[in-house]
């Protein structure tokens, strides 16, 4: 296939970038970058929104942990974008220029322009998948990431017909997904969050309950049948409470902490096609996307500070 072009792109182009050191937003800059152009096997997509992640800020948080990554300076920053493919390198026959794409490309999605190899993967070369009618950008963005991680979580301990499944930081970015992807396997869910999170919780089909000391006894008043399963999307207070109530180690998984018995999850383990079925089910109204916030591009620094104090209810999404 010969290489196929939308307009023409700007030079030069716009990226987020750590320059001279990792660390905390403060250390993000929004630099001008030469325009890239897509290779034999590569897309090149024009960004228009990046959904941010907490695995954004930890893994560039310090040279030490980057380089656990293999990221090293000068380094982008982001995973997860939604755009419009403008440039189709020679031999690429799934994509052609002008075609909807959401997806993933570690730590430098947050840019006018991406690279994409039609082949890779999020964590290697990036991924790209076609954005179905009914989903705009802004939600397309928060797909990725969140998605396969709820996907992967619940993969771990199977929710369905009369499951009681606890899910920890259930408001957060991975539990939107967890929460309604469980109810829509027929299971009950019991979220935890802060009582300003209650509303929230509601909405997306969770009992909820508030987090912290006592949390299995609060848990075992509103489920006095007992907890089957049990998702802990932020530390490890949710699995010592499952494990109070009695739920099994084999029902129980994890996405930000190691623990003996516990078998954790990781988004890069989702099956085949889970997120393409996410990105349906978003599309036919199915499962919900709230987006708390969006900033410019601009605004970078200010939108990782928010995503970053872990209260928002909903994903963090800049605009490019």
């Amino acid at each position: 296939m010969q290489e196929q072009n939308v307009g023409t792109s700007p030079a030069p182009s716009r990226a987020v970038q750590f320059v001279r050191s990792f660390g905390g937003p403060e250390m993000l800059s929004l630099r001008e970058v030469p325009v890239p152009q897509a290779g034999p096997g590569q897309i090149r997509v024009r960004v228009t929104a990046a959904g941010l992640n907490p695995m954004d800020w930890f893994m560039t948080s310090d040279a030490g942990t980057a380089a656990r990554f293999g990221l090293g300076l000068p380094c982008g920053f982001g995973t997860d974008y939604a755009g419009v493919v403008d440039q189709v390198g020679a031999g690429v026959t799934g994509f052609a220029a002008g075609d909807r794409v959401f997806g993933g490309a570690l730590s430098r999605a947050i840019a006018d322009h991406v690279i994409i190899d039609v082949a890779g993967t999020t964590a290697a070369g990036g991924a790209a998948h076609r954005t179905p009618d009914g989903v705009d950008d802004r939600t397309a963005a928060t797909l990725t990431i969140a998605g396969c991680t709820a996907a992967a979580a619940l993969a771990v301990v199977q929710p369905g017909p009369g499951d009681t499944v606890l899910v920890g930081g259930a408001g957060g970015g991975v539990g939107v997904f967890a929460v309604q992807l469980a109810r829509l396997a027929g299971a009950r869910v019991i979220g935890t969050g802060s009582a300003a999170s209650a509303e929230a919780l509601l909405a997306l089909g969770a009992e909820p309950v508030t987090y912290g000391e006592g949390l299995a006894d609060r848990v075992r008043a509103l489920a006095p049948g007992g907890v089957t399963a049990a998702l802990d999307l932020h530390g490890t207070d949710t699995v010592q409470a499952a494990r109070d109530l009695g739920v099994p180690d084999k029902r129980i998984t994890t996405i930000a902490a190691r623990i003996d018995g516990i078998t954790p999850a990781n988004g890069a383990d989702a099956a085949p096609g889970a997120l393409e079925e996410i990105a349906r089910l978003v599309a036919t109204g199915r499962i919900r996307v709230p987006v708390a916030a969006t900033f410019p591009v601009e605004q970078i620094g200010a939108a990782v500070e928010l995503q970053a104090g872990r209260h928002v209810h909903g994903k963090v999404v800049i605009d490019l």
